[in-house]
This record gives C-alpha cells, sequence and structure tokens, in this order.
C-alpha cells in the first residue's frame, strides 16, 4: 500500500484539477433524458448483456455520480477506455452533452434509503485479505459506495461480471480493442490472478449500493 500512495494522491490531484476545469459546464437532467436515446438500448434494459469482449452484464449506470459519468465518456473518446462502440458513441457527444447526461444518471439515485457507513455483509477471510491488498476503500470508500472523489466509480451492487471485465481490462496491453489505461488501477489489479478478481467483484456485487437500471417507459 505504501508503494501506491504517491500514485493515488497524483490521481487524486489530477482529478481535482480536471473538476475545476469542468465547473463551467453544468448538467441539465431534462436535457440529459432527451439525448439518452443512444443509452437506453444497453443501460436501459435490465439484465441485458453485452458480448464484446466477452458476455457480461452492462453496468449499472442509474445512480453513478455525474462527474464519474462524464469522466467516463471522456476516456472512451479519448481511447483511453478501449471498446469500439463506447467510443464511437462517446465521440458523438459534446462536453455539454457528456454533462447533461451525467446529470440525468445521477439524479436516478438520488431519495434512496442511506447506506450504512460499511458493508452489512462481511467478506470471506479470504476475500478481506485480496480487499485489503487492493486498497479499493482507498479510493471507493469504506461501503464502495461513497468514493471519495465524485471522479471515482461507485462500486458497491455493480453487476460482479460487469467488475471482473473491467478489472481485467486494466490488466490487457497492446490490444487496439480492449482494455482501460490508467497507472494506478494497473499497478493495483496486476499483481491478482483472474480468479482472485472474480472473488473480489463477486463480493462487490453482492453489497447493497445506489446503483440501478432503470427502463425508460417505453421498455417497461
Amino acid at each position: 500500500m505504501n508503494k501506491l500512495k504517491p500514485a493515488l494522491s497524483a490521481l487524486i490531484v489530477a482529478c481535482a484539477t480536471g473538476a475545476v476545469m469542468a465547473q463551467d459546464i453544468k448538467g441539465n437532467p431534462a436535457e440529459g433524458q432527451k439525448k439518452n436515446a443512444m443509452c437506453i438500448g444497453c443501460h436501459g434494459l435490465p439484465g441485458y448483456q453485452s458480448s464484446f469482449p466477452e458476455i457480461y452484464k452492462v453496468p449499472k449506470i442509474s445512480g453513478q455520480s455525474a462527474k464519474y459519468i462524464v469522466a467516463a465518456l471522456n476516456a472512451y473518446k479519448q481511447g483511453e477506455r478501449k471498446h469500439p462502440s463506447m467510443r464511437a458513441q462517446a465521440e458523438s457527444l459534446s462536453d455539454q452533452d457528456m454533462a447533461d447526461l451525467g446529470a440525468y444518471y445521477e439524479s436516478h439515485g438520488a431519495g434512496g434509503p442511506a447506506l450504512p457507513a460499511k458493508p452489512t455483509q462481511q467478506p470471506s477471510a479470504k476475500v478481506a485479505e485480496l480487499l485489503k491488498k487492493a486498497a479499493c476503500v482507498s479510493c471507493h470508500g469504506d461501503n464502495y459506495a461513497k468514493p471519495i472523489s465524485p471522479e471515482f466509480p461507485k462500486i458497491a451492487g455493480q453487476h460482479a461480471d460487469y467488475t471482473f471485465v473491467a478489472l481485467k481490462a486494466y490488466k490487457t496491453e497492446k490490444n487496439p480493442n480492449v482494455g482501460r489505461s490508467n497507472g494506478v488501477m494497473a499497478g493495483i489489479v496486476k499483481p491478482f490472478t483472474n480468479a482472485e478478481l472474480k472473488a473480489i467483484a463477486a463480493y462487490l456485487g453482492s453489497l447493497q449500493g445506489d446503483l440501478k437500471t432503470i427502463p425508460e417507459d417505453r421498455f417497461r
């Protein structure tokens, strides 16, 4: 963990700087709802599965913070997250579009029940050691649903198979269509086997969180 502290600090500073630069762009949830046609075909269908690069449920994004959604879309747009269809979607969005979509999906988490400060469901001893080694709480919060910065994702209650695929992506190198470029996350996940990452993802997915898949009225 001591080796990760400088990198974590640098990432937090970078995110804070980005947040200051983005303050002029205020998202409008009502406008975001008008612009989400490209999102609802996957993220508005409960249990919908992607088949690239393997089969997994697409992530729950309702209830994520607006700033994380904007950061993720920008990462796809800039190629830091490699996913052909997501990059194509992100490239079509302006900064205002992203801010509006982020505000819309963040609003889905408003008014929900208060989450416990720490998970009520305890991990197995093995998973507890893995979580400690990965220091997940350092960025994602003690309950994995209140990150220390809104640019970081809430991960409690996220689909386990998606989280597993996302974690593996940070280990992927020299693949033009798959992988995520983030030095901190890459450094964290590379020491873990895929079986260990799957165990972490399964535990996180079992926790109570703010994340949801909220279908549009036309899909209900």
